[in-house]
Formats: structure tokens, sequence, C-alpha cells
């Protein structure tokens, strides 16, 4: 299961009620800052989820709005918070960026007691857990170096226990082996195979998350049967035009692809200012159906085999009011 919170979804510059890009992808015990836009620091208190653990920062590229968080977030972390080290992946343009603003500026007279590790990424594996991975992909945008990220749980076989206890398996470590594809031999000498007790392969939940881009042709592979894609939708197609100079993609766009690519749930993010978002989501819905365009502060959870689960607004106030009501601190 993967639950992605989004603390800002506007693009460029902030609105009202858009603050600039970042979001938080948890995995169990695991958590990933994807961008670090202006005021992404107060947006994690906001939501409620806190610091804790919040030790891999993932850039999609290195353009201001996308990046400018990192220096009051890891002030903060120097500071007051109990994380002992961060890694922040990027392409190298972005960390050379990076490394000047934290180096250069932020942390220049600061003695650290967090460790950070900048890490340039390349296509392929860049994390493995027991339950899932996350892949760098290739982006097409402004100048080199921008990626997009596949997290993807592994396949797994349920354990059918009315058939193991039809079998005499008892519980215990012969059932744990017997998941992790081992054969056991039981007590009366019968000896027992995972097919005996596995049911069907289940396939494993896929969140796609692509930034910034201006082209889709060369992600299609990526986001193949994807059970949530997280795209851009910067402008609307009456500005196609401005979109493909600057770099990016319409709303109708990115559903054309999410519908090309057998995508279940579309979710936009990145949004202009200049419309309103019933005009981004009328556009991309009279294409794929099952779109939703991001606001700040939703959180969204993936569940194998299920629709994706949007949670109350006011739950998550509700964990924020909590968090605030205990000090800032408890949010670790």
């Amino acid at each position: 299961m993967f639950e992605i919170v989004f603390l800002g979804t506007s693009a460029s510059a902030p609105s009202i009620h858009r603050g600039l890009t970042a979001q938080v992808v948890m995995a169990g015990e695991h958590r990933f800052l994807i961008d670090c836009g202006e005021g992404t620091q107060r947006q994690i208190l906001r939501s409620g989820i806190g610091f804790k653990k919040l030790n891999h920062i993932l850039l999609t590229h290195g353009h201001l709005d996308h990046i400018l968080g990192l220096g009051g977030l890891i002030s903060t972390f120097a500071r007051w918070e109990s994380i002992d080290n961060i890694a922040i992946y990027g392409g190298r343009s972005t960390l050379d960026r990076v490394h000047a603003l934290l180096f250069g500026v932020v942390l220049q007279y600061e003695r650290l007691p967090v460790e950070i590790a900048l890490l340039e990424l390349q296509p392929g594996l860049i994390f493995e857990a027991k339950d899932f991975t996350v892949t760098a992909v290739p982006v097409t945008h402004r100048g080199a170096g921008n990626f997009g990220f596949i997290f993807q749980e592994r396949d797994r076989r349920p354990f059918l226990v009315e058939r193991a206890e039809a079998l005499g398996v008892p519980a215990g470590p012969e059932r744990r082996r017997l998941v992790e594809g081992e054969t056991i031999t039981l007590t009366d000498g019968r000896k027992i195979t995972p097919e005996m007790v596995l049911g069907e392969t289940m396939r494993g939940t896929k969140l796609v998350h692509i930034g910034d881009c201006g082209r889709l042709d060369n992600l299609r592979a990526a986001a193949a049967d994807a059970d949530v894609l997280v795209i851009e939708a910067t402008f609307l197609d009456d500005e196609m035009e401005t979109a493909h100079l600057y770099g990016h993609i319409t709303a109708s766009q990115a559903a054309r692809f999410a519908a090309e690519a057998g995508v279940k749930t579309l979710i936009l993010n990145h949004v202009s200012r200049r419309y309103r978002e019933s005009d981004v989501i009328t556009q991309a819905r009279a294409v794929f159906p099952n779109t939703f365009v991001a606001r700040d502060l939703d959180h969204f959870i993936l569940h194998k085999g299920r629709p994706v689960e949007k949670i109350d607004p006011a739950e998550v106030r509700a964990r924020a009011l909590a968090a605030e009501a205990e000090g800032d601190d408890s949010a670790n």
C-alpha cells in the first residue's frame, strides 16, 4: 500500500490556495519527499504527517519552484529534528544547484548534526525495500537531468491458510518458509511445496510520479498499467504551443496519455494559477473520466486491488490540530 500527500500543487508561483510543488509518498515505514518548493516545511506541519523519517528527498529537476524550500527544511532539520542523515537524489545539474543553495548559503556557518548525501540519479533502481522498489526514469523537460519515479510493490502470492491447515502444516516458521518459496518436510515425512499452499500471483500496486514534462511518448513503458499516475497539467489546450515552448503538456494530453497507457487513476498536479480548477478537470475528464486535480493537503491511499481512497480533508486537519496541540516536536 502507498499513500501520497500533496503539500503543494501550484506551477511556477504560489496562489492563494496552492503552494509550490511538493509531495510525500509513504510506503510502510519509509517516506519520500518528492520536490520541495518554497513553504514545504510549513505544509508538512499543516498536513499532520510530521517530519519523522522524512530523510529521502527525490528531486524531479532543478527549477527553483521545485527546490527552493530545501533551504528552510534542511535548516530546520539541522537545528530541531532528530534525523541523523538525509539523502537527496537528483540529476547532476539539479544537485549542483542544491549544493550551492545549501552549502554556499543556508549551511555556510553551521556545524551539522545531520549527514547530507547528494546522490546523482541515473535511470534504474534507486531504492529497494522488502515490499517495494523505487525506480528513476528519465523525463524530457527544459535542460538535462530530469526524472520521474516509479513506486512498485512486489508481486506476491497469498498464503492459503485453509489449504495449509488441511495439509497439516503447523502455524509458525514452516509457513513462513513456504511463503519464502521453500519446500518443507512435515514430521510424517510428507513434503509440502509452496505451490500447494500459495494462491495465484497478485500484482503489486504501481504508483508513477512524473514531474514537469514536455514529451510523453518516451514514458509509455514507465506508466503502463499504473494504478495511479501523478503528472503535471500546467496548461490547457488553448495554450498548447506555449506549453510545448516551455517543455510542458496540457491537461488533455495527460488524460490521453493515461488512457493509452492503461492507467487506472490519473491525478493532475502543477496547476497554473491562470486557470480555474474546474476548467482543468473538465478538459481532462472529457478524455479520461477517472481523473482528480490535486489540491494542497489532499491525501490519497492506494490499496492493492481496490479503488484509490481519498481521505476527507477534515481528517487531515484533525491530524494537524492534534499534532499542534501536543507541540510541533510531537509531529516527529
